[in-house]
């Protein structure tokens, strides 16, 4: 359940009137440079690359949103994950989750990798396992809980304190639960991560990313690769992602009520073999989520009974859920992962995971469930 002050939070964080105008909402200030009143001196803002108004409201309200200090925004969720990375040192040991989002994957194997960071992909599950592939030179656990795309439910508390006991940092990218369904600093993580394209932007109609912390020197750090490699969000994505911001509290209360009653049709279907959805009570870690989140947002996975063809003919004769990548807008999606978003994946994880040809991600939208389980019914029928 969300928080009955989160729905305020997100529709006040950041904004306040124009002083210029009275405008209620924040102005686009679509300039790359600001004038000086003498070199060096001028009111805020110099270049664009650096700050402008438009990012500086998005982050404040991107850092009230995750309960952080500091927001930080950036033109891709992947750009906010590389200037995270970007600080580690050659020789630095990172564990992974072997869950991670495909893009994740191949950022971290092929091209931090080749500067002499080792990152090493383990279950992160087994927290005794975790607790052995600590090595000396290990300065960071990468964790993404609810698991991009079997939904495996990470506990950000027990790992997070595994990281702090071997001097490292924890990273969690909390994309698929949003701020308002889990709260990963309160459980005690030192960085959340963000595609802000996702659940925060909502609409399908932006690509952005975000960095949520409360450590002044990480702050410190990371911001500089945002000014320094120049990955930032431009004026219009900001003002846009501000704007759905203010709905994100009504739409994820949606779309967490429609993924419910998805997961439990297609969880009750012969021809599903089996559905992932932390909210079903014989979900492995239905407990953990249970007690680590405030609800189970709107991502269902599930595998059909049949190969790649009968996947294939599946998602062709849906009509309501679009066959396409991402996730999070309010329309419904569907995504065949092997193919598609993990594809970049190695074979032998995919196969490990159990990312086959017969796994499907669901993103539920804010539609009718009615209408979203009557789609499925009639696609099922075609298999």
């Amino acid at each position: 359940m969300i928080d009955p002050k989160l729905y305020t939070t997100v529709v006040h964080a950041g904004t306040h009137p124009d002083p210029a105008t009275g405008a209620v909402m924040t102005p686009i200030y679509q300039s790359s440079t600001f004038a000086q009143e003498a070199p060096g001196q001028h009111k805020g803002w110099d270049y664009s690359r650096g700050t402008n108004p438009s990012r500086d409201a998005l982050e404040a309200a991107l850092a009230a949103l995750e309960g952080a200090q500091y927001g930080i925004a950036f033109s891709s969720g992947l750009a906010a994950e590389h200037a995270i990375v970007q600080n580690l040192e050659a020789g630095d040991h990172v564990l992974v989750c072997n869950d991670v989002y495909g893009g994740s994957g191949r950022l971290f194997r092929t091209l931090m990798g080749k500067f002499g960071i080792e990152f090493e992909f383990i279950n992160m599950g087994d927290l005794d396992l975790v607790k052995e592939r600590v090595k000396d030179n290990t300065r960071m656990l990468w964790i993404e809980s609810p698991t991009n795309p079997t939904m495996q439910i990470l506990d950000i508390a027990a790992l997070s304190e595994i990281a702090h006991k071997a001097g490292a940092v924890s990273v969690v990218d909390n994309t698929f639960a949003t701020p308002l369904f889990q709260r990963p600093l309160e459980l005690g993580a030192d960085i959340v991560v963000h595609s802000t394209t996702k659940y925060i932007g909502g609409h399908s109609d932006l690509i952005g990313g975000a960095v949520m912390l409360n450590d002044e020197a990480w702050q410190e750090k990371i911001r500089y690769v945002q000014f320094a490699a120049g990955a930032v969000s431009g004026p219009i994505e900001c003002f846009l992602l501000h704007r759905s911001i203010k709905s994100l509290a009504v739409r994820m209360a949606r779309h967490a009520e429609n993924a419910q009653a998805v997961a439990e049709y297609l969880a009750g279907h012969e021809k599903v073999t089996a559905t992932y959805f932390p909210g079903l009570p014989d979900h492995p870690q239905h407990e953990l989520a249970q007690r680590q989140m405030q609800g189970f947002s709107g991502i269902v996975s599930c595998d059909i009974d049949g190969d790649l063809q009968a996947a294939t003919r599946f998602t062709q004769n849906l009509n309501i859920f679009t066959l396409a990548e991402s996730l999070g807008g309010v329309e419904s999606l569907i995504n065949h992962p092997e193919q598609m978003t993990h594809a970049s994946v190695p074979e032998a994880l995919r196969r490990e995971l159990g990312i086959g040809e017969s796994l499907l991600r669901l993103s539920v939208g804010i539609e009718s469930a009615d209408d979203l389980i009557a789609d499925l019914e009639q696609a099922l029928a075609h298999i």
